[in-house]
């Protein structure tokens, strides 16, 4: 018995360290967490590798390439040739039916290939690091995006959170004015309306209670999603809402050079236009003349019968050494529509990279501007519900004593209501307007 007790307890023990504790994040390590955990991040890094491995592979191709052969024949019927009969003696003008060769015949060859010049491979290596930066510049964006993903997922939990604490506290409010207007109803002392009055302000705000409630499950779970963790993983985290808005108030960052070129998407665009050009100069080499060399040697052996593995049997050696010089010389144009081809694309690409540098210094203007006035709304939403407070507080003190109506205090609750849901929305926009602003200046990347 003693060692049975001593059994349980400890299953119990290990049962207790087994259960999964909620994982805890403040926004930078949520941050930190989802650029090495997220999915979309993670497959960016493979793409980096694959580009790695396709670098290399195309420097390889230019190398040394060596390859084996065996053969092994066996004639079930071997073909019969005629020859004059009169070599071996016969009537002139009739035929003796021979057969060359043996049965059974086996070959084994190795043969080593080496580029000498090929046009087409030297614009293939230029394309190979060309493609490494497109998956990097890809990788960065990646990131960037993550990281703003999990800015705005975390925000939307902090500001579901928040909702839940100041609607559970107007309830409580709301119930205690609900409860003392009904006593005084019941004492004949007021009137119905007022009662009537309070019950729709409590529903409504009941009604969103129970919608908040769901949304802060949803964006748990999206937040999650943007991790990289299972969807229903429990988290918990250790900002909020307020204290972030605050840190994130950083004018300077209104006074970022505005430098096109340091961004990601011009450099995914310029990265664009330099693949167009190494179109050009591919279809250009396809003019150029290719020499290519090879050697191969090996040995054969003949018998009629299955004997190659015999000690005495002979094998026959032979090499061989080659070049092969091929030189294009008349296509009937189609090189040259070609060539005129990538360049017309070349030209696309770089009016392309044009658009995108006003289109990104008209993003750079336009999300100072979101993030400036983000700050500014934040300053007088929080002005806005110190007002609505001690309006609603006014209102609520002359209800009670008789002096203000029930319509009154419903107008002044919902203007509380709605003052204290857009002070929340105004902390969300600093921290998300200022996370767009990093993303298009990059920020993250380049400090």
């Amino acid at each position: 018995m003693k060692h049975f007790s001593i059994i349980i307890l400890l299953l119990c023990f290990s049962l207790g360290f087994s259960q999964q504790q909620p994982q805890r994040f403040s926004l930078q390590e949520a941050i930190d967490f989802a650029l090495e955990n997220n999915r979309t991040a993670i497959n960016a890094s493979r793409d980096i590798a694959a580009a790695k491995q396709q670098k290399w592979e195309t420097t390889a191709s230019g190398l040394p390439q060596i390859s084996a052969r065996a053969d092994y024949q066996n004639f079930l019927k071997q073909q019969v040739s005629v020859i004059p009969a009169e070599i071996f003696g016969g009537q002139p003008g009739t035929f003796q039916d021979v057969i060359f060769g043996t049965q059974q015949s086996a070959n084994v060859f190795a043969t080593v290939d080496q580029k000498i010049f090929d046009g087409s491979y030297l614009v293939a290596l230029q394309s190979a690091k060309v493609f490494l930066e497109i998956s990097e510049n890809a990788k960065t964006k990646t990131d960037l995006d993550v990281r703003k993903s999990v800015i705005d997922a975390y925000g939307n939990v902090l500001l579901a959170e928040e909702s839940l604490i100041i609607l559970n506290r107007n309830i409580v409010v709301l119930e205690k004015n609900l409860f003392e207007t009904a006593k005084i109803y019941e004492n004949g002392l007021g009137d119905e309306e007022s009662v009537e009055q309070l019950q729709i302000t409590l529903s409504s705000v009941k009604s969103n209670l129970n919608n908040v409630s769901r949304l802060r499950t949803l964006a748990y779970q999206m937040l999650n999603i943007t991790l990289g963790l299972d969807v229903y993983n429990t988290l918990e985290l250790s900002d909020n809402l307020e204290n972030l808005a605050q840190n994130n108030m950083s004018l300077s960052l209104l006074d970022e050079e505005n430098n096109p070129e340091k961004t990601i998407d011009y450099l995914i665009a310029n990265n664009d236009t330099k693949a167009k050009s190494l179109m050009v100069k591919l279809e250009k080499s396809k003019a150029l003349p290719t020499l290519n060399a090879f050697l191969n040697g090996g040995y054969s052996a003949f018998s009629n019968d299955f004997s190659f593995l015999n000690n005495d049997q002979r094998w026959f050696g032979s090499s061989l050494f080659g070049v092969n010089l091929s030189i294009p010389i008349f296509s009937s144009g189609m090189r040259s529509s070609a060539t005129q081809r990538a360049k017309i694309n070349l030209e696309k690409a770089e009016t392309q990279l044009t658009e995108t540098e006003q289109r990104i210094k008209l993003q750079m203007a336009s999300a100072k501007s979101d993030y400036q006035f983000a700050i500014e709304d934040y300053a007088n939403k929080k002005q806005n519900l110190a007002l609505a407070e001690r309006i609603e507080t006014k209102n609520q003190t002359k209800f009670f004593e008789g002096i203000g109506s029930s319509f009154q205090l419903r107008q002044a609750q919902t203007q509380l209501y709605t003052a204290q849901q857009e002070l929340l929305q105004a902390m969300l926009d600093v921290i998300n307007t200022k996370a767009t602003l990093e993303t298009i200046l990059n920020t993250p990347i380049n400090n």
